[in-house]
């Protein structure tokens, strides 16, 4: 049983959830990062090993969208992304290892390594790929996608939010804020006096926020924004959880009506760099440093500037003495093997310029 669920036995028997991914993930030291840094008591979490064939953040989050489309006895879901998204892709894979087809609406972004697998392994999961050039078109397309499914197979397919940060995938981490005191009960980690996350959707901030509070553990959420401000902001991040509050509140009145405000927000805006997807140099260097120094896989989107926020705080303050908690979001699985015989072209031709430009300049040697 998830470790919500064994605190809160009403919400296990209301909430939709799936079983997907392999929990709880490792919390692990970093003894020679933390040295080099300058952190006495530096660790992470491995949330990039939460899946047998793809990791990352988005699995939390898809075990309860995925088991209310189960529930609704729903045939498809669609979501939305930039071309390159971790959280399509996860969706994806998981929907498919469920029975579902799945329908991507995506963006265009800057070209980069990542982007060309992602769509690939999409391609391989049977995903409905679709690429429109703005959000207007996207919201246009969408509409369009949503009739024509309806009329094909008789019901609209289920809409998951961008990076599944909704209400119900938000609950995703809750559970991680309690599968993590479960680990410092263990004595894997003292409890953290800050952690840093990448800030997107804003589901993976505003969800360990919300355990946290609901546990009374003090720990301050770092949010390294990697959007654009429109998307990750703190106004935000109070609407959605309160929201979230809301639906557990009304299921199980056990679980308490929390306080929160934007003074219990950290945000880093100094990290995102000039466009969504375009790596920085410091972000590039602390994927660099974090794969020499610990053998862990960053990427120059999201987790890059996330550490590189660490390094630069460690930097500029005394976190010696410390305990910070990098929680890593990112996919550590290699599917590689997996792609060596799909072709490009298989895909809409609106995608093929992905794989016959180059890629940015930031990831050519990377």
């Amino acid at each position: 049983m998830i470790p919500l669920f064994k605190h809160y036995l009403r919400l296990k028997d209301k909430l939709p959830y799936v079983s997907l991914g392999e929990f709880p993930t490792p919390v692990e030291k970093l003894e020679q990062a933390g040295k080099d840094i300058g952190i006495n008591h530096l660790f992470i979490k491995r949330d990039d090993l939460s899946g047998k064939v793809y990791g990352g953040n988005k699995i939390r989050k898809l075990e309860f969208l995925l088991g209310y489309a189960l529930r609704t006895k729903a045939k498809e879901v669609l979501t939305f992304g930039f071309a390159g998204s971790n959280h399509a892709l996860a969706t994806a894979i998981y929907a498919d290892q469920v029975g579902l087809k799945s329908i991507s609406m995506l963006m265009p972004q800057p070209d980069a390594k990542y982007v060309r697998r992602n769509l690939l392994m999409s391609s391989c999961c049977g995903t409905e790929l679709h690429q429109h050039r703005n959000v207007s078109l996207l919201t246009v397309g969408t509409m369009y996608q949503l009739l024509r499914h309806k009329l094909k197979h008789g019901s609209f397919p289920l809409i998951i939010a961008a990076g599944g940060s909704s209400p119900l995938g938000v609950v995703g981490f809750v559970n991680a804020a309690f599968e993590l005191k479960e680990q410092i009960m263990e004595g894997k980690i003292p409890e953290p006096d800050l952690i840093y996350v990448a800030l997107g959707t804003v589901g993976t901030s505003v969800g360990l926020i919300l355990g946290f509070k609901a546990l009374n553990i003090k720990s301050r959420v770092i949010s390294v924004r990697v959007v654009d401000e429109k998307f990750g902001n703190a106004r935000k991040m109070v609407k959605l959880f309160h929201k979230t509050n809301s639906l557990l509140h009304s299921i199980d009145s056990s679980f308490p009506k929390l306080e929160f405000s934007e003074k219990d927000i950290d945000i880093r805006h100094d990290f995102f760099g000039q466009q969504y997807a375009l790596f920085t140099e410091e972000g590039m260097k602390a994927v660099t440093f974090m794969k020499n120094c610990a053998g862990i896989k960053l990427d120059g989107t999201y987790t890059g500037k996330a550490f590189a926020s660490l390094i630069d705080d460690a930097e500029k303050q005394d976190l010696k003495k410390k305990v910070v908690l990098f929680w890593n979001t990112y996919n550590s699985k290699d599917f590689s093997g997996t792609l060596t015989t799909v072709d490009y072209h298989h895909l809409p031709r609106c995608f093929h310029s992905y794989f016959e430009n180059e890629v940015q300049p930031l990831d050519r040697n990377s």
